[in-house]
């Protein structure tokens, strides 16, 4: 018993820690407040993980899990930062071409960081290899991060 409220009180501790560092323009809302598209892609992907904290400002959504994922959305739902940096992307995140790529030339490595901008893709492994990919899903750019 004693276990179960220390548990409950880091998590109200971590909360309230997540709500007053959050952005000045951010405001926390309910899961049920993302747009349906953000859902829809929240219950495919990390329908097991456990919301911490559900964020919106002008322009985006951001919600974070207790086991560390940050996932980031436009105003219309739609998904343009996964970071996982404790697990990896849930594969069926990952456009195809994409997973292709990485697992050809980097068998065994998770992508644990993928954003999405209008013109270009940008990875993470678990490794520290960035890539950057264009539209068409070329690679354009590979940095490694030491």
């Amino acid at each position: 018993m004693k276990k179960i409220i220390f548990l409950l009180l880091m998590a109200m501790v971590m909360t309230m820690s997540l709500t007053m560092s959050a952005d000045d323009d951010d405001r926390v809302i309910t899961y049920d407040q993302l747009p349906q598209p953000a859902q829809a892609f929240l219950k495919a992907n990390f329908a097991t993980k456990v919301p911490l904290l559900v964020t919106a400002d002008w322009d985006d959504f951001t919600i974070r899990y207790e086991s560390g994922e940050k996932i980031e959305f436009d105003r219309n739902g739609e998904w343009k930062d996964i970071e996982c940096y404790n697990s990896k992307v849930p594969a069926n995140a990952v456009p195809a071409q994409i997973a292709s790529y990485i697992s050809q030339n980097y068998p065994g490595k998770s992508i644990i960081k993928l954003e999405r901008h209008r013109s270009v893709y940008e990875v993470k492994l678990n490794n520290g290899m960035e890539i950057e990919f264009n539209r068409s899903f070329q690679v354009i750019d590979m940095d490694y991060d030491d």
